[in-house]
Formats: C-alpha cells, structure tokens, sequence
C-alpha cells in the first residue's frame, strides 16, 4: 500500500509539471516509449501529441507491418500545427520507399530542422530524393550498413538551409563534368560536413567546393578528392589517402593522420575504384593563418620518397603556432634535416602513435631544427600514450592536464 501511495505522488509530481518540459523528457525516449504514458492518466493522453521530436525505430516492433502501423497511428494522431523540430529514425530491416517517403514528407511539411537516419539492413538502397530536397532541414546525418551496403543518394541536394552534414557509408555522385560545380553547390549555408568510409563515385577524383564551408572532416577513405573552400578554418584528415587540398587561405587549425593499414580485402569490398596511391595531403595553397597543426605518420614505407614528402609537408607550415607530433615523425628528421619553417611556434608535443612507444631521444639537430626561430616555445614529450588520452580527456572537460608521470616538459 504504501509503495503504491509513493508512485502515485511521484507520478502526480511529473504530471504537475508544464508540457515543454514533460516533452523535454519524453524527447530523450523513443516516440514508442513517449505514446506509452497515454495510458498513465488523462493528463497524460494526448501529451505526446503535441512533441516536436520523433524517434522512430523498427528494431521496437516485432515485425515491419506492426512499425508501419505504429508510424501511421503516431502521424495521423499528431497535432498538425505543432513543427516537427527534430527526427530520428532507425531501420534495422528493409522498408518500402512508400513508408520512408511518407514519414520524410511529414517531416519536411512541419519543418523539421534536425534529421538523423541509420540504415542498417544489410542490403544496398537508394534513398527516396525527398530526403535532399528540404527548404527547412539544418542538420542531417545518414549512417549505411556494413562494407558494400551503402546508402545511395541522387546526383543532386537541394538543402538551401542545411548548416550540418554527416556522412557515414554513404554512396556520393560528384558531376565531373563540371570541375567547378560540387555535390553540396546547392546547400548554401552549409557550415560543417564530415565524410566518413563513403563510397565518391568521380573516375577523376571526387571535388568538394564550397563557398562558405569552415569545418570539413574526412575519414577511413581512400578516394582522391580536392577541396577548395575559401572560407574553411578546421580541417581533420584521419586515414584517408589523397586529399589535395587546394584552396584554404584562412584554414587555422589541422589535424591529419595518414592511414596505418587499409587491409586489401576491405579496399576491394568497400571500393569499386580501389586507391589513388599513398600519397601524404598535398597542399596547394598558402597557409598564412594556420595556429594548430597535430600530425601523426606512421612511417610504414621506408622510401626516401616518402620521407621528402613528409618534410615537404612541414615546410608549410611557417604560421604555427601549436605543434603535435608523433615519434615517427622525429626519427624521420633525424635523417632529412633542413631549414626550420617555424618561426611563430608557442608549444611543441611529440607524442606516440602507439600505445606503448619506441625508445625515442631527441637529437640537438631536430631540436634545433623544430625550436631555433622559437626559442620561446615550450617543449613536452610524452612517453606514453595513455597519459596523452588523460590528458586529452582532462582538456575536453575544461581540466588543465595533470602533471605527467611518465612524460617529460622542458624548455630549450
């Protein structure tokens, strides 16, 4: 009885409160879950209605016609002058292009701003090309399924407002036809876009061109593709061969990590085209406002070619101010020593790639070499990469890194 008494004082407690923060909570379950407290009291009944977020999933139902019933139920029972703000849906097994269109339809006729879709089905799909025509949509992220089962999107976006892209197996089309024009020509505001393990169909490399891009971030990709955006500060290159960075003027922040291994039955399932070489990013533009720059090379080849490269890509970067290096990287100075570009440099990290780096001693000459129009500069070695993921940890978090044990800082 009395456990009873406490439940029902709980529950008056949330029904007492105002419905922009009961849909505040019922926006961090599932629409499933959130339709359910219908049944807890009239005050309850037809709350969800009135919700601007859907998460629809068919892994909550036992069988694609109970999911396509419960999306019907939940469209046709909404209140219809409420906006749609955000949409996630989730397909675990293949759906009909019809249900897809018409939950995008809704979505897209109430002005959804934000849509997250994950198709994980197993089988190849062509989305309905509603989902790239939206004069409302701000943030979209499309996830695909396993190697060789990817999302496939028509030539054409239309997403006049889209301010954020995420791409995660996703099949693209570039128009090669016109070096100039690019997939995203047509989404005018778009801010942020990150491509991860797609599919770029372009026989002559991939071309993302954009006037107002300022984030880009390609991963786990092997497509050659040339990016020319004006406008970019934050670019983040993590194993992914032949980028050709073309135009960047302003780009102030860098992180690249060039691939340890792409395993060669992965490359043959995941790509038609196979790789363009193992080419470092290359860089055909003046990097005047570049401040950050953290690269990490595994140096795998052991060509002199390769070694140029690297060095080549160094003595581009004159503006530095913050430097992150892995280990590699200083043994391959110690055998190609040249002229330091470094003259602005604040801070220098050399840090390993590994979890438990090689013996690694500094000579004067790299030293020299990383440090001499800097003398000023703080110098820290981490021996450990563990101490480097606390660190990093401790830094998202607004911490200032604890001391390490296992790493040494010192000044020239």
């Amino acid at each position: 009885m009395g456990d009873r008494k406490r439940v029902n004082v709980e529950r008056d407690r949330l029904s007492s409160l105002g419905d922009d923060l009961i849909h505040k909570i019922l926006s961090l379950v599932s629409t499933k879950h959130a339709v359910e407290t219908s049944v807890l009291s009239s005050r309850w009944r037809y709350i969800w209605t009135s919700m601007s977020y859907l998460s629809l999933s068919s892994n909550d139902f036992c069988s694609l016609l109970k999911f396509s019933e419960f999306v019907t139920h939940v469209l046709s029972g909404r209140n219809n002058q409420v906006e749609v703000f955000s949409v996630e849906l989730t397909f675990h097994s293949k759906v009909s292009r019809a249900l897809f269109k018409r939950i995008l339809d809704y979505a897209f006729s109430h002005n959804v701003q934000q849509l997250n879709v994950t198709y994980l089905p197993g089988k190849k799909t062509k989305f309905p090309v509603s989902l790239f025509s939206s004069q409302s949509l701000k943030h979209l992220a499309l996830i695909g399924c396993i190697y060789g089962h990817f999302i496939t999107t028509p030539p054409t976006w239309e997403l006049p407002a889209l301010v954020t892209l995420s791409l995660y197996r996703v099949t693209l089309y570039d128009d090669y036809t016109n070096k100039r024009a690019s997939l995203f020509s047509n989404c005018a505001n778009l801010k942020n876009l990150t491509i991860k393990r797609c599919r770029m169909m372009a026989p002559n490399g991939f071309n993302i061109s954009h006037p107002g891009l300022t984030s880009l971030t390609f991963e786990d990709g092997c497509k050659r593709v040339n990016v020319d955006t004006p406008q970019l500060k934050n670019l983040t290159i993590k194993d992914w061969r032949g980028i050709h960075l073309m135009s960047a003027p302003i780009l102030s922040s860098l992180h690249y990590k060039d691939p340890y291994f792409i395993h060669r039955n992965d490359i043959e399932t995941f790509f038609d085209d196979v790789l363009v070489d193992n080419g470092l990013l290359q860089l055909s533009t003046h990097l005047l406002h570049l401040e950050k720059v953290e690269i990490c090379i595994h140096h795998l080849y052991g060509d002199k070619a390769y070694t140029h490269k690297i060095v080549c890509l160094l003595q581009k970067l004159h503006s530095v101010k913050s430097l992150t290096l892995n280990w590699e990287i200083i043994k391959l100075l110690t055998s190609s020593m040249v002229p330091s570009p470094f003259a602005n440099l604040e801070s220098v990290t050399i840090f390993p790639a590994f979890l438990e780096g090689p013996e690694v001693t500094i000579s004067s000459e790299v030293k020299n070499y990383l440090l001499d129009d800097s003398p000023n500069a703080t110098f820290t070695m981490i021996l450990h990469q563990l101490d480097r993921m606390k660190n990093s940890s401790r830094s998202d978090h607004g911490l200032a890194p604890s001391s390490p044990t296992s790493s040494s800082a010192s000044s020239p």
